[in-house]
């Protein structure tokens, strides 16, 4: 693929971590019909669903979660798939997180992405823990 479909993912990707606490924009990133499994296990269907977990999160400590991405390969299925993968670095900063409540400081990440008109879009965003030996 080009380079400038690879910059286009790179930015889509970029700009989810910068959104992160910012639901509109977050959810726009989206298919209407994507999935996200977050890096506790819990699974989302659907841009509406998306956006409503995510304004509940952040009216709590789950706020103070907040992550940065690191792509490491980005493949291309077919000219208007892309499979990227990535290393997501946690920092929880909440103070009031019992200990068996923490969340691991990484996580693999793994984003389906699809071409809509110019633009790259999150069909499927999975994050499995990285246990550390």
């Amino acid at each position: 693929m080009s380079q400038n479909e690879t910059a286009a993912i790179r930015r889509t990707v970029t700009d989810a971590e910068h959104y992160q606490v910012d639901p509109e924009p977050f959810v726009a990133l989206h298919t209407s019909e994507a999935i996200i499994v977050n890096i506790a296990g819990r699974r989302v269907l659907g841009r509406d669903k998306i956006h409503e977990a995510m304004t509940a999160a952040l009216r709590t400590p789950l706020a103070q979660v907040l992550t940065k991405i690191e792509i490491e390969d980005i493949r291309f299925a077919s000219p208007d798939v892309a499979i990227v993968t990535c290393v997501k670095h946690v920092s929880d900063e909440r103070d009031t997180a019992p200990k068996s409540d923490s969340l691991p400081t990484r996580g693999s990440l793994i984003y389906v992405m699809v071409k809509d008109g110019d633009d790259w879009r999150i069909a499927s965003a999975q994050t499995t823990p990285i246990v550390e030996s």
